[in-house]
């Protein structure tokens, strides 16, 4: 295959319902859709779903719109390739900037399955027809309204609830939910916040009945993370400080987590996310698929991804109405009684609808050979 166009669409969409994290509150989102076309006339779709602030990560809307018109067009444009990992060998010169590579990857990998007309569920090597979906909550201003987020929530089927945390509004919030809701999966996200000096906090936790205690102190501290599961009985979970195999291999060697969060977009893409997936069930640590508040082509990608065999926890791929009161896709991600349905249809599974991303573009451009 030959690329000949790469488009980038600025596209924005509000929230039904704001969220908040450890470290920045949003009440709608802005992401790059990529969209690349081949000599042939194949098309693929991808999502650079980056947060617009460099609070997750170093990474913003605007740096990878820049790094995806500057760099990574230039790189893809007139290449020949038969799979969609030596693109992602051909975007390997650009360090960092995984986001905006993603979106790269994941548009390739939706052209070359639909190319060769396979679900991209099964050209990613899925095995289920039906994925275990959870629901992540933010910090609420109270705690009787995150109670009535998570009965709305576990009321629509959703079997899994993850929490975010930060200092302040831990312990009592969760035990809170744990006593109103005592057979949820409940597990918690402090998205990296926590001093490593603050341990106390998480022995609390530690008697919560959680299956996770997701990322609790800063990315590169794989040393206090390995410290401190060595202390609990909760498997620790590592999201921000996995953001390539190398990272992974580090920390599966000092025992930082016994449950990895394979990010899509973190990791630069399905290519990298699936060699996550190969290497963390080799060692035989469990994985799912975490979320960025995706719109239904990022969401349909990790649909496809969370269908491989390793993933084996309930992954962030809820139904598009949890965030939006619609969606991008011609139809939105459906799920019922806890489970989303596995596309059969060849490529992503869930169409664009371009007339109605036209009324919610901000910015776009067309680079062509």
């Amino acid at each position: 295959m030959r690329i000949s166009t790469v488009e980038l669409r600025r596209v924005r969409l509000p929230l039904v319902h704001q969220f908040r994290t450890s470290s920045h509150a949003k009440r709608e989102l802005e992401h790059i859709l990529v969209t690349l076309t081949a000599s042939d006339g194949t098309v693929g779709w991808g999502e650079i779903a980056s947060p617009s602030g460099p609070f997750y990560s170093a990474e913003t809307v605007e740096s990878c719109w820049a790094v995806s018109r500057s760099f990574l067009a230039p790189l893809v444009l007139g290449v020949s390739w038969e799979h969609p990992s030596e693109l992602a060998s051909a975007m390997a010169r650009v360090r960092g900037n995984h986001f905006a590579r993603a979106g790269f990857d994941m548009a390739a990998w939706a052209m070359w399955s639909s190319d060769n007309s396979l679900p991209l569920a099964s050209a990613l090597g899925g095995t289920r027809s039906r994925v275990a979906a959870g629901v992540s909550l933010g910090i609420e201003p109270a705690i009787d309204d995150l109670l009535e987020q998570v009965d709305a929530r576990v009321s629509e089927g959703y079997k899994r609830v993850k929490l975010k945390i930060a200092p302040g509004w831990d312990v009592e919030p969760v035990r809170a939910v744990r006593a109103a809701f005592p057979a949820v999966t409940l597990h918690v996200d402090a998205n990296g916040i926590y001093d490593i000096s603050e341990k106390s906090v998480f022995g609390v936790l530690d008697r919560l009945g959680l299956t996770m205690i997701e990322q609790p102190f800063a990315p590169r501290e794989l040393v206090a993370h390995a410290t401190l599961q060595a202390r609990l009985e909760t498997p620790l979970c590592l999201d921000e400080s996995i953001e390539d195999i190398g990272d992974l291999r580090t920390a599966l060697h000092l025992g930082a987590g016994r449950v990895i969060n394979i990010k899509v977009s973190r990791m630069g893409g399905l290519t990298h996310a699936v060699r996550a997936h190969d290497l963390a069930r080799d060692a035989g640590v469990p994985v799912w698929c975490g979320g960025m508040h995706e719109f239904g082509v990022g969401r349909a990608a990790n649909v496809a991804l969370s269908s491989l065999p390793g993933f084996t926890l309930p992954s962030d791929v809820s139904g598009s109405d949890k965030y939006y009161a619609r969606d991008i896709t011609t139809r939105p991600i459906v799920c019922t009684d806890g489970f989303v349905a596995v596309p059969t249809t060849a490529g992503l599974g869930w169409e664009p609808d371009v007339d109605f991303l036209s009324e919610h573009v901000t910015d776009q451009v067309s680079i062509v050979t």
